[in-house]
């Protein structure tokens, strides 16, 4: 494992969108020595950070050092949508941009995360129960605030996609205009374009760190979200 980097704030500041190999990313970052990492899953993992959430989606003000505290890092949704923000809360953050073959993306966004939307409720927890342990987790709360995980979840399909996601096209389109936009707002010297099948050496370069061991992790296969097919 890495060094670790103290607690002074985010130092990488994930802005790849979700199904990116984000868990895969959020696991590799914590064995650098980056961690604990945020992801979608310490939303659900921490129901009490939801109302801070709420108001980013709202376009309301947030204390961005109360959301992460004690996390060096961020990967995956909510967080990625609001990247520049984060880049003026913590400007001394690198920023990681991790992404896929768009249509493999896509693919992979409508089995898995975009499905949940539309399961039963015992078909999105077992996925869930799958999945949270290997975000460091264990089972799904109970105590989500169901309206305020509506809002976050609709503003993800709502407002990025423009509640178009089921058109192939748009959702790609969107995709990539992030990706081309996030490559325009970060100088070079501080972006790293990343694709988790890359492997250890590319990111511990740019995060200047000994490359481990261990294998790459490869997590959140979409094996764990079979639940939402039965």
């Amino acid at each position: 494992m890495g060094e670790q980097q103290g607690t002074g704030g985010l130092k990488i500041i994930g802005a790849g969108f979700g199904r990116t190999g984000t868990l895969s990313l959020k696991a590799a970052l914590e064995e650098l020595g980056f961690g604990p990492c945020y992801h979608m899953v310490e939303v659900l993992k921490n129901p009490a950070n939801l109302p801070y959430w709420t108001a980013a989606v709202q376009g309301e003000a947030v204390n961005w050092d109360e959301v992460f505290q004690g996390y060096q890092a961020t990967v995956d949704w909510p967080a990625c949508s609001f990247y520049r923000e984060l880049m003026v809360a913590y400007p001394e953050a690198k920023v990681l941009l991790s992404v896929r073959d768009p249509e493999k993306w896509y693919e992979s966004v409508a089995n898995t995360i975009y499905k949940m939307g539309t399961a039963s409720e015992e078909a999105r927890r077992a996925a869930m129960e799958k999945i949270l342990p290997q975000g460091g987790g264990g089972l799904p709360p109970t105590d989500v605030d169901m309206q305020q995980m509506r809002t976050l979840i609709g503003f993800i399909w709502g407002t990025v996609f423009h509640g178009k996601f089921e058109d192939r096209a748009h959702a790609i389109q969107v995709f990539n205009q992030h990706i081309e936009q996030v490559k325009r707002d970060v100088p070079p010297e501080k972006l790293l374009v990343y694709d988790v099948r890359e492997g250890w050496e590319p990111l511990c370069a740019f995060l200047g760190v000994a490359v481990p061991a261990n294998p790459f992790p490869a997590l959140n296969s979409r094996e764990n979200f079979q639940a939402l097919n039965s």
